[in-house]
């Protein structure tokens, strides 16, 4: 296995008694030569990696039996990645080396050793590879949150029926508990995982169900023409749903609308932006349905040449195979090269215009 190569700096613990720094220290320095072969190069780099993360690497001892299972249950909580055996990594910002600190403390008080460390990676592990495995343990909560409310969403009765008191209470009780672990993947979602879009709209759709009253006619879109020369705001990097839903855009509803790719997280609108398939959009999942879906629901876009594009981006987005169209294996490589040969949003945004112009055209004629 080819070794990571990063460069370190420490975080000192200089609380404690030099004694017990040094043992400590000698500690960790041996743990590091020995387990993982880690090269530390301390000399200064031409192409010298920024510190971008925190590595928390500790030792912990065989007996309590419990720590090490009490201490991978942190290491859950704040939402750290094993990158080796017992080294961990965050994204370096104040509030994670606290929550590696309060880690740290914990291990050192149950018998442990452990040393925080800034690091920037040079070879083995990219940042980029980093973060897929962030939001690959991410996609993974959202997905157990989405079956969640799946099941949930079984339990409520038909629209028009009424809950029993009993009922209601125990399901209120369930989403009130799940909108709370929504919240705290979210809180550790440093990445902007593709599964929250679903996640979310899966909880909101539920909270709408049990609390009818107060969302009446929320979901009720504008007029047309206030859509028409607008600014619409999406997530960067975008991919099928985001594509999809520009290309629906651009030529069923705002032709002369122009587009903006943003950071998923903290953007405040402008006035006449319009945001889609991002946190608290006016058009994102709601639900089971993509964003593509959601607006061709709520706009009441009625071409019946749409209706088998919503099918394939709902499949690939949401990875449910809930319609199972032979053409989705197909559009879903050509979406997937697209997004590796291009990184420019804009210039996926081009090839997906093309790509869903032919699709959308290939459907229109078999419709006739």
């Amino acid at each position: 296995m080819k070794p990571l190569l990063f460069r370190i700096s420490g975080y000192d613990k200089s609380q404690q008694q030099d004694s017990d720094v040094d043992r400590r220290g000698s500690c960790v320095r041996s743990l590091m030569l020995q387990l993982y072969h880690f090269h530390v190069n301390a000399v200064a780099m031409a192409d010298k990696p920024s510190a971008n993360w925190l590595l928390l690497i500790h030792q912990i001892p065989p007996k309590p039996d419990y720590l090490r299972v009490k201490i991978w249950r942190r290491m859950q909580r704040v939402g750290a990645v094993a990158v080796k055996n017992s080294v961990y990594v965050l994204p370096k910002n104040e509030e994670t080396l606290e929550d590696f600190q309060w880690v740290l403390g914990e291990i050192m008080a149950g018998g442990g050793d452990g040393s925080i460390c800034e690091a920037g990676f040079v070879e083995g592990l990219s940042d980029s590879n980093i973060e897929t495995i962030f939001r690959s343990a991410r996609d993974a909560d959202y997905s157990a949150i989405a079956e969640e409310a799946r099941e949930l969403g079984l339990a409520l009765p038909a629209l028009g029926r009424k809950l029993e008191p009993e009922q209601r209470s125990r399901l209120e009780a369930d989403v009130t508990r799940l909108r709370r672990r929504l919240s705290e993947v979210v809180k550790i979602d440093f990445f902007d995982s593709l599964g929250r879009q679903s996640a979310e709209g899966l909880v909101a759709t539920l909270e709408a169900r049990l609390h009818p009253d107060t969302s009446t006619g929320s979901n009720a879109a504008p007029l047309n023409s206030e859509y028409r020369r607008r600014v619409w705001v999406t997530r960067k990097g975008i991919h099928v749903d985001r594509m999809a839903s520009a290309w629906l855009i651009k030529r069923f509803i705002d032709p002369d609308g122009k587009f903006k790719f943003v950071p998923a997280r903290g953007y405040q609108p402008e006035k006449d932006e319009i945001r889609f398939d991002m946190f608290e959009a006016e058009f994102t999942h709601e639900g089971d349905l993509c964003t593509f879906e959601v607006l061709l629901q709520r706009l009441k876009l009625e071409d019946t040449a749409l209706r088998p594009i919503a099918e394939i981006v709902h499949d690939i987005d949401l990875k449910d195979g809930k319609f199972g169209r032979s053409e989705t294996p197909g559009i879903e490589r050509l979406i997937t090269g697209i997004c590796t040969v291009h990184k420019d949003d804009e210039a996926r945004l081009a090839r997906a215009l093309a790509l869903f112009d032919d699709l959308h055209g290939s459907f229109a004629r078999r419709s006739r």
